[in-house]
């Protein structure tokens, strides 16, 4: 339970135009409301009034998770201690509150209050990474929007070539995000092209961008030879090239900035005092691995043992009860970002990983799906890299496999 002695217990709702808050000062009976403009000045304002006001002793201060823009703000005053809650949880107390279903910005502020009055040694105080954690985590998250936007034009271009151009879908390689794929079709933007410019040209435009498989070159050059165009069509080729023109721009400005982040990433992580114990991580890479780092951070209590991350991460199962039912499912409030995180890691140690390997073949021979698998995997990678993150310690493989041994458990068993 937090024993602090608060000034005053504060509430902020956040809005795009104001903020509404609710604060009561301790010993005192009456609540003041009100609302401040949504701009920085204001806020930066109140702020430094409220502490005015509580002659600098600590406040407690609860505001909805995830309000981002929000929390770096109140960070920037250190005498505040913040307790984000749940957007669940403040929705449930309204609808106890106020069973018409009618919100308010101000008796939502009134909502948060009641929260931290009545149940703050429920609540986790928000605590901060290292700033070379905190701006590895940004950098990740960055460089995963980015590679979420240019699969989305890799589909767009997909869809474009399928219409006029699905020859290219083999010709410029399986990867449309590639190098080699991107300089396919600025040089050959339709069928007409390729074939004007024949075979020995096609050959020797795969043998400058280092492709090396004989045949496979020689299956490009046969597909060329029995090549139809769709349409002839120039009402239908001629805009198309025009969009296909503007997708390459954006692959090419997206390829440049993920590269950059990428050498900011590698630069940030080998920084960070616990680099070792995630690059040694088996599939995880130049990519995965500082995800892994950013998932668990600094802060040694906030995630006191394996099941607690397991939770966090929503790899724990829920187990629901009612009478004489019980029923088990995902957990559906969990930060996608962390768990896909996990779980795409999870995937690669089943190339990388002798005993991760079994597991994903067994559990394939009881059945399971894929994902599933999966989920399980990273459920059992959690426990090893909680203590590797605890410990401070790398991965071990002969380690893991040895304490296993001699706790006479099988390595593999159904999910």
């Amino acid at each position: 339970m937090n024993t602090t002695d608060y000034a005053a217990l504060v509430a902020l709702d956040w809005g795009d135009r104001t903020h509404a808050f609710a604060c009561q000062k301790t010993g005192a009976d009456g609540i003041e409301q009100g609302v401040i403009e949504a701009t920085p000045e204001a806020l930066h304002a109140w702020l430094e009034t409220l502490r005015e006001r509580c002659a600098g002793r600590p406040v407690a201060l609860a505001v909805e998770a995830g309000r981002n823009a929000l929390l770096h703000a109140l960070l920037e005053h250190d005498w505040l201690t913040i307790y984000p809650v749940h957007p669940a949880t403040s929705a449930r107390f309204r609808r106890a509150f106020t069973p018409s279903g009618a919100k308010d910005d101000g008796p939502d502020a009134l909502v948060v209050l009641t929260v931290l009055r009545q149940h703050r040694d429920r609540l986790s105080a928000l605590t901060r990474d290292t700033p070379v954690t905190r701006e590895l985590a940004t950098l990740v998250a960055a460089r995963r929007g980015a590679v979420d936007a240019r699969t989305r034009l890799v589909n767009q271009l997909t869809g474009l070539l399928k219409r006029y151009f699905p020859q290219a879908l083999t010709l410029a390689g399986g990867d449309l995000a590639a190098p080699l794929a991107l300089a396919f079709l600025r040089r050959f933007p339709e069928l007409a092209d390729v074939q004007k410019a024949g075979a020995a040209r096609l050959r020797t435009f795969y043998a400058k961008r280092n492709v090396r498989s004989e045949k496979r070159i020689a299956e490009r050059v046969a597909l060329l030879g029995r090549a139809r165009a769709l349409s002839n069509d120039r009402a239908v080729i001629g805009p198309a090239r025009l969009e296909l023109s503007r997708l390459l721009d954006l692959l090419e400005v997206e390829a440049r900035h993920i590269a950059k982040m990428d050498e900011r990433i590698a630069e940030v992580f080998a920084a960070h005092p616990k680099a070792e114990v995630f690059a040694s991580l088996p599939g995880a890479g130049p990519a995965l691995a500082p995800r892994l780092l950013t998932a668990f951070g600094d802060v040694a209590q906030r995630y006191p043992n394996a099941q607690a991350m397991q939770k966090y991460a929503g790899l724990a199962p829920v187990r629901e009860k009612s009478q004489n039912r019980i029923w088990v499912h995902w957990r559906w409030s969990a930060p996608k970002f962390v768990r896909q995180s996990f779980v795409e890691w999870a995937g690669q140690t089943v190339a990388h990983c002798a005993w991760a390997g079994e597991f994903y073949r067994r559990q394939k021979t009881f059945g399971k799906g894929h994902h599933a698998i999966l989920r399980a995997l990273a459920f059992k990678w959690l426990r090893i890299l909680w203590c590797c993150w605890n410990d401070g310690v790398a991965y071990d493989q002969t380690r893991y496999l040895s304490a296993l041994a001699k706790r006479a458990r099988p390595r593999i068993a159904p999910a």
